[in-house]
């Protein structure tokens, strides 16, 4: 007899949700291994996180909502987590089971989120994390006595040192898909009157009512997400009919929004009667102690911006070598496909194409690595709560939040990590408004181009010195201005964003301080690979299309044989010259005659390697110039001429769009130097300083200068920033904002800055 196989059991969704800082990610992390696919929910910037496992043969998707405290939808943030948990939400299928995480330290206030979820009749599993904190306070719950009394299973997990998962594990495998249980009834019965007329009225309008959830919210949230969506869809006087129902609430003594927090709140007393005891006396944790230093109104301040200098210093100075190493390995790479492949449109293609748009790509990633180091670290500790409350106040002067800073404050080592980092902001409109004037943080991509025209145009006039070591010069001021004017320029748009874009009260500060820990080096592991991950497989994809759309435009239509065969010549050259040293090494062995012949053959090679390498910087100048790059140059010479500039720095600038530093190579290039010049190669610096206009006149001068560098301040020259924020915010639409506000700017700026400039000299 054969037995056939049984059924397939039915993949099940597990929706995990709970309040800020009760591990709810370290716990998704522990329960998914680390597989987490990272996007966007569709059309919206909210983090979606998707965790595929497999128990005991048994499929799941785990999914990871924001952190909320309630199921009151106050922004499209969290209305998506109720469409998620009502199944409304496209890509995700409805969940058979949520497990809410609550911190067993303050259970009642965790309750409030959890009696909400309670209304779904969706099956819940309640998970009391952090029980190690609730005992050392004192606490003590009895679990199995709340279980009765909620009818739900509790399981207790301390996430951090991982206690707990395997009976977690346990009881999502014992749930039955598709069961649902009864609603609870917390409200008076006029409550539920005013339901059910409600959904008669909608049912009336709209066909199909709505689920009774998103009804209840209708009837509860004053002003909130979803009465604004039928004050724009609804009609037939449905606003009419809810505020009449409110007022009749009212009139019998359940007044909302007030009822449903008095009413949720003593059914958590209730239930946490008898099965859960504090101590008598408040007892002084440790964290209250450290909080008494760190969150003091001026020792906090002071400790937070040694730590925040000590991260960003890290960043850059730790990022130095591990970027070194790439751009070494992106060199050696380089070399092996130019040893494969001879000169031509191929090996151009592959070098200055493929292998150089992934260096551009994995430049990026030490920095980023390091920056989310960190953050996970003072995130994980406990920390980063504390600088968002100590910042609060500074950046609610400009419409934004405490969580705004330490993405502003690490854009100006790279605005990409930057970007990345807005995660920590929940509020929409706060994070976009973030992400829209990080650009504006002076970079590190930056430097290149102020330290070629300072040097080149500022004079070094020392203004105070101390044993002949400059301290205050010229340069020096220069150097920290413009490195400066983009985060002044960024406090009125961030003002303009906030009061005219984005239009509405900041939203209230409310966090909940979570106590002190060690970091889990599991969960700063995970939070750093999938970051990491995410930016190289999605916005690293779009900026190595963008860098071969570039190559092809400084490629293309030119005739490129001529250049080949110098090159080809040049490589010849240099194995001959190769071969030579190496037998003049060896002279003891040469006789004289041979050993003159050598060098004078050396001699005569190198000669004719120095004419030819001035030829192929001229041919390249040539190509450059006829390119479709250089066109564009030529066609928007007259838009750049009232910044005083010609059309070589028109390419400069267009080539330098994929990245700033770019304009360095390319100049060096259209002035015949090669594309390997630094910012510091005084040949560049001559050519520049000599570059004249048809009639003679000299190109550049101070003024010329300083509105370049407005320009590159200014300006979104940087197509991985603009991937990287077409992938966070899921849209077209905020990249295309942000390079036209910033492209306008630039340009005012740096036309004012030429023509003041003009009248002064």
């Amino acid at each position: 007899m054969i037995n056939s196989p049984a059924a397939p059991q039915k993949k099940m969704t597990i929706a995990i949700i709970g309040n800020p800082n009760t591990g709810k990610s370290t716990l998704f992390n522990l329960l998914s291994g680390g597989h987490a696919h990272i996007g966007n929910f569709p059309g919206v910037t909210v983090e979606k996180k998707v965790g595929h496992v497999r128990w005991e043969g048994r499929e799941l998707d785990l999914v990871d909502l924001p952190g909320t405290y309630s199921l009151a939808p106050r922004s499209i943030d969290e209305m998506l987590a109720v469409d998620v948990l009502l199944g409304r939400q496209k890509e995700v299928d409805q969940p058979d089971a949520i497990i809410c995480i609550a911190d067993a330290s303050n259970l009642e206030r965790n309750l409030y989120l959890f009696s909400q979820i309670l209304d779904l009749t969706i099956p819940v599993i309640l998970v009391l994390n952090m029980c190690d904190l609730a005992r050392s306070r004192g606490i003590q719950i009895d679990a199995e006595g709340l279980s009765q009394k909620l009818n739900v299973p509790i399981v207790c997990t301390e996430a951090h040192h991982g206690v707990g998962i395997s009976a977690l594990k346990e009881a999502i495998l014992q749930i039955e898909p598709g069961c649902r249980h009864q609603a609870q009834q917390l409200f008076p019965e006029s409550f539920y009157t005013e339901r059910k007329l409600l959904q008669d009225k909608l049912q009336t309008d709209e066909k199909q009512s709505p689920p009774d959830f998103l009804v209840d919210r209708l009837l509860l949230d004053v002003g909130g997400y979803v009465e604004s969506y039928f004050e724009h869809h609804a009609q037939n006087g449905l606003i009419d009919h809810l505020h009449e129902a409110r007022t009749r609430l009212k009139e019998s003594g359940c007044a909302v929004p007030a009822m449903e927090a008095r009413l949720r709140y003593a059914w958590a007393r209730e239930q946490l009667n008898g099965v859960l005891t504090h101590p008598d006396d408040h007892q002084e944790t440790t964290s209250d102690k450290i909080d008494r230093w760190l969150t003091h109104p001026v020792l906090g301040f002071l400790f937070f911006f040694v730590l925040m200098f000590f991260v960003f210093q890290s960043v850059f100075t730790w990022a130095g070598p591990a970027m070194d190493y790439v751009e070494s390995g992106q060199g050696v790479v380089e070399e092996a496909a130019q040893a494969l492949v001879g000169p031509g449109p191929l090996r151009s293609l592959l070098v200055d194409g493929v292998i150089a748009g992934v260096g551009g790509v994995l430049i990026f990633l030490p920095q980023i690595v390091i920056l989310y180091f960190f953050i996970a670290v003072l995130e994980d500790s406990g920390y980063m709560a504390r600088a968002a409350y100590i910042m609060d106040r500074l950046m609610r002067s400009l419409g934004l939040s405490g969580k705004s800073f330490i993405p502003l404050m690490s854009s100006f080592a790279c605005a990409v990590p930057g970007i990345m980092a807005t995660r920590v902001i929940e509020n929409r409109h706060e994070r976009l408004t973030t992400i829209l004037v990080a650009p504006l943080m002076s970079c590190s991509a930056r430097w290149p181009v102020y330290t070629l025209f300072i040097a080149a145009f500022i004079p070094n006039i020392v203004y105070f010195s101390i044993a002949g070591s400059p301290l205050v010069s010229l340069q020096g001021v220069v150097l920290f201005a413009m490195s400066s004017i983009g985060a002044l320029i960024a406090i009125p748009v961030a003002w303009f964003l906030k009061r005219i874009c984005f239009k509405g009260e900041v939203a209230p500060f409310v966090m909940e301080l979570p106590g002190y820990k060690w970091p889990s080096p599991r969960h700063v592991f995970y939070r750093v690979y999938n970051r990491a991950k995410s930016f190289v497989v999605k916005a690293g994809t779009l900026i190595f299309a963008t860098s071969i759309l570039i190559w092809a435009a400084g490629y293309f239509p030119g005739d490129h044989t001529e250049q080949f065969k110098v090159e080809t010549r040049l490589e010849a050259i240099d194995t001959e010259i190769g071969e030579i040293e190496t037998q003049l090494a060896s002279a003891e062995e040469l006789e004289p005659a041979a050993l003159k012949g050598l060098e004078g053959q050396q001699a005569e090679l190198s000669a004719e390697q120095e004419v030819l390498a001035e030829k192929q910087n001229q041919i390249s100048s040539e190509l450059v110039e006829n390119s479709f790059l250089g066109q564009a140059g030529h066609f928007i010479a007259p838009v750049v001429k009232p910044l005083g500039w010609d059309w070589k720095i028109g390419v400069g600038v267009i080539a330098s769009f994929p990245a700033r530093e770019v304009i360095i190579s390319t100049l060096g290039t259209i002035y015949s130097l090669g594309g390997d010049v630094g910012e510091d190669d005084e040949g560049l610096i001559g050519s520049i300083r000599s570059a004249t206009w048809p009639d003679g006149s000299k190109v550049f001068n101070i003024p010329v200068a300083v509105s370049i560098m407005v320009f590159f301040a200014l300006c979104a020259q940087c197509a991985a920033t603009l991937m990287v924020m077409r992938r966070e915010t899921n849209s077209w639409f905020w990249p295309v904002v942000s390079f036209t506000y910033m492209t306008t700017l630039a340009y005012l700026g740096a036309l004012l800055s030429y023509q003041v400039g003009m009248l002064l000299i």
